[in-house]
């Protein structure tokens, strides 16, 4: 199938914008606890009449200290309440967001503010305000920054206390559906971010056909979301906008490093990551029933997880000995999963990258579905996911109801619908690159099958051609590579070269546990057994497992471990995890050399 499309089920207003939902919240739903923020160290709810309050109070400050209606804000900071609050401020100001991951470099701070002409900033810490003022000089539009930890939102609230509820009130209805809401810079994997703009019609049409389409996950009153993804991230910002449009109670964790706890006390019904995320969440599982002395009890209840999941594709089911064993398990193993998670998860939302067909039937087998979805800054996040009541393992779903998947002769993902951002910020001759009559060249690779369920298989820039003329769709083998606990990534290289190879990065978290299994030195690292015969032949079985995925042209002959991770601070990747390969090729060019000689 060439083109696929689903009839919207959400009709966009034409003369609204996203503050129309925190007042209709108050309104319809004042009791309803639509957020939760952590106070002392202990969930509270918010209710919707609460949150419209707070976010006037600060919108009011904002317009008290100049905002006018159009200023782009800059807004750098982890997820917490308060950059929800404050985005919904923004808003309610008349004024276009622009968000900074709080990990930015002063350059890109610098480069973010500076090319979209922002007048003021929000920032979280002190060391964001140094950085921001480390490159003051060079942004003559920039007036002025406020500081979350030193109670922003309180010297908001105290300067707008003169604001009449009147001028508020207009400003809130200034925005119509068509002007931007927000302007995302992608984190580029090459050259200088480019800022995508995104009006209030394209989070209308994306969060309110994902919520009419997802329905059940987004109960109002009963369903809650926790937010562990960077804010700063369209996919964040889908989910903190998807939340206060169901509502359904919205949670952030500023920090994943206590994630199991923070699941644990917010109870979520839903959660949303990246694949990495459940990677982790299975690797951990297995490897703590390792070290317990279960690891085939494990083993067993995953296999069966994985074929209860395929049985419940086909037309008769699982059969009976399956069922017993899956109820089995279901006490032994994945009740205590399940737990986790919170207890009450019952959905995911994955994107980023692909999930991997083993993991997905797995979490569907113990009654977690995690459903893949795939989309793009341009995209306003999802453009395509799995639904509730039909999902394909394997694929990214169908397409955002109200929007077309057209896939080009020479194989590449074209998208057309109201969610699509309107132009990149500054920079005519990009958007004209991207858009072509209203259609979005997403440059990734993909097809669609007889039911219109997409699946994509690679970026079109990122296609290796060996010498032998392969072509070769790096994105299957590395995820298939990196599922396995000890790999933390996996890039795949072999352009113009005899065959394919690998440079792999080693997972700190799982290493030591490992060496210990293996009675390694207890202060191992991946610099002192990167050349161990046991290492190699783990990292090999993870390989071999990558490479049943692939033709044997496509597969990896060889691999290198490297001695460091790939990080955002070496540049090797983007805050949204992405490699970025050219600089990965050029910093380890000596690496790539080496699996080609001799």
């Amino acid at each position: 199938m060439r083109e696929f499309s689903l009839p919207a089920l959400y009709e966009v207003p034409s003369d609204g914008n996203l503050t129309d939902l925190i007042r209709r919240n108050a309104a319809q739903h004042p009791h309803t606890a639509v957020m939760g923020r952590k106070v002392a160290g202990t969930w509270t709810d918010v209710t919707a009449t609460q949150f419209l309050a707070e976010v006037r109070a600060a919108a009011k400050g904002l317009i008290a200290a100049g905002v006018e209606p159009g200023d782009r804000i800059g807004l750098v900071s982890r997820t917490r309440y308060e950059w929800v609050l404050l985005d919904f401020a923004i808003w309610s100001a008349g004024a276009v967001t622009v968000p900074v991951y709080e990990t930015s470099s002063a350059e890109q701070v610098q480069w973010i503010l500076g090319d979209s002409g922002a007048k003021f900033c929000l920032v979280e810490s002190e060391a964001h305000r140094e950085s921001v003022a480390s490159v003051q000089g060079a942004l003559p539009d920039l007036k002025g920054v406020w500081q979350i930890d030193a109670d922003a939102v309180g010297q908001l609230n105290a300067s707008g206390a003169e604001i009449s509820d009147e001028l508020l009130d207009a400003r809130m209805s200034s925005a119509n559906a068509d002007d931007p809401a927000t302007i995302v810079y992608t984190s580029g994997t090459t050259g200088r971010p480019k800022g995508c703009v995104l009006t209030h019609r394209s989070f209308f049409a994306e969060c309110g056909n994902v919520v009419e389409r997802l329905k059940p996950l987004f109960r109002t009153g009963e369903c809650s979301v926790l937010l562990f993804l960077p804010a700063a991230h369209v996919f964040g910002r889908l989910v903190e906008v998807a939340s206060v449009m169901a509502p359904i109670k919205l949670g952030c964790v500023p920090d994943i490093k206590n994630l199991t706890d923070e699941l644990a006390s917010f109870k979520p019904t839903l959660i949303l990551g990246v694949p990495r995320v459940f990677e982790k969440v299975y690797n951990s599982a297995r490897a703590k029933a390792q070290a317990d002395g279960k690891g085939k009890i494990f083993d067993k209840a995953a296999d069966t997880a994985i074929a209860y999941s395929r049985a419940q594709g086909t037309p008769e089911g699982p059969a009976l000995g399956l069922r017993l064993k899956h109820k089995v398990f279901d006490k032994l193993v994945f009740g205590k999963l399940r737990a986790v998670l919170g207890g009450r998860c019952e959905f995911a939302i994955s994107g980023g990258a692909p999930l991997g067909e083993r993991l997905g039937h797995f979490f569907s087998g113990i009654g977690f579905t995690v459903l893949e979805g795939y989309g793009l800054t341009e995209s306003c996040a999802a453009t395509a996911f799995n639904p509730y009541d039909r999902p394909k393992v394997g694929t990214v779903g169908q397409p955002l109801p109200g929007s077309v998947v057209r896939i080009a002769d020479d194989g590449e993902v074209l998208l057309h619908g109201e969610h699509i951002f309107t132009e990149y910020w500054n920079n005519p001759s990009a958007t004209a690159e991207a858009l072509t009559d209203g259609w979005f060249h997403t440059g990734d690779i993909g097809t669609l099958d007889e039911d219109g369920y997409l699946a994509i298989t690679g970026r079109k820039k990122e296609i290796i051609v060996t010498a032998g003329g392969k072509n070769v769709a790096p994105a299957v083998i590395e995820d298939r590579i990196r599922a396995h606990a000890l790999v933390a990534e996996c890039m795949v290289v072999g352009d113009g070269r005899p065959f394919v190879g690998a440079l792999v990065t080693i997972d700190e978290e799982f290493l030591g546990r490992w060496a210990d299994e293996h009675g390694k030195p207890a202060d191992s690292t991946a610099v002192t057994l990167r050349d161990d015969p046991d290492l190699l032949a783990t990292v090999q079985r993870a390989v071999d497992d990558g490479n049943a995925a692939v033709s044997k042209a496509e597969s990896v002959r060889k691999f290198r471990i490297l001695p460091a991770q790939f990080t955002e601070e070496a540049g090797h990747i983007t805050p949204s995890l992405k490699l970025k390969r050219n600089v990965v090729a050029k910093e380890f060019a000596d690496e790539i050399e080496a699996l080609y000689r001799g």
